[in-house]
C-alpha cells in the first residue's frame, strides 16, 4: 500500500485503543497516541532508503514491530515521573502498544497486496498474502483511508456517548 493507505490502516487499528484510553479519562493521551501511531505507520518502508535492506524484508516483520514498540516504550519511560509508578507503567505499556500497533497495521495493509509480507522473518521466509489489491491501486488506498477515518469517527462518537 501507499502512504495514505497505511494512514488509514493505522487509524483503523488504533481507533478502538484510542477510544478505550479516552473513556478511561486520558483524552489528550489518546489523541497523542493516535498521532504517533499514524506518524509511525510508514516506518517499515524506511527499507526503501537503506541500500542493503530488501523491501518488505526485516522491517516488515513482527520482530521489527516489537523493536519499535520497545523503542517507543523506552522513550516514554524517560518522560514519566517517578511519583506515580502505576500511571508510569500504564503509560509505558501504552507507548509500547502504540509503537507495535503502528508497524502491525502496516503489515496488515501490505498483506492485502499480491507481494504480501514475511511477518515471521528471520524464523521463516514464508510469505503471507490475502491478494486483494495491488499496492499502487489508488482506489484501494483511499478506501483504506476512508475506513480509517470512519473508524475514528465511530470511536469518537462512542467516547462522546459514553462520556
Amino acid at each position: 500500500m501507499y502512504q495514505v493507505g497505511h494512514y488509514g490502516a493505522s487509524l483503523t487499528a488504533y481507533a478502538p485503543l484510542g477510544a478505550l484510553v479516552a473513556v478511561a479519562g486520558y483524552e489528550p493521551v489518546a489523541i497523542v497516541g493516535g498521532l504517533v501511531c499514524v506518524s509511525l505507520s510508514t516506518l517499515p518502508d524506511c527499507d526503501h532508503q537503506v541500500p542493503f535492506l530488501e523491501h518488505r524484508g526485516p522491517t516488515h516483520s513482527v520482530p521489527f514491530a516489537l523493536l519499535v514498540g520497545a523503542a517507543l516504550a523506552a522513550a516514554a519511560a524517560m518522560l514519566v515521573d517517578a511519583a506515580s509508578p502505576l500511571v508510569d507503567v500504564g503509560f509505558v505499556a501504552f507507548a509500547f502498544v502504540v509503537g507495535a500497533l503502528s508497524v502491525v497495521s502496516h503489515l496488515l495493509a501490505d498483506a492485502l497486496t499480491p507481494m504480501g509480507i514475511r511477518p515471521f522473518w528471520p524464523v521463516s521466509r514464508r510469505r503471507y498474502t490475502v491478494n486483494v489489491t495491488p499496492a499502487k491501486d489508488p482506489i484501494a488506498n483511499y478506501a483504506l483511508f476512508a475506513i480509517g477515518v470512519g473508524a475514528v469517527l465511530v470511536a469518537g462518537g462512542t467516547v462522546i456517548a459514553i462520556g
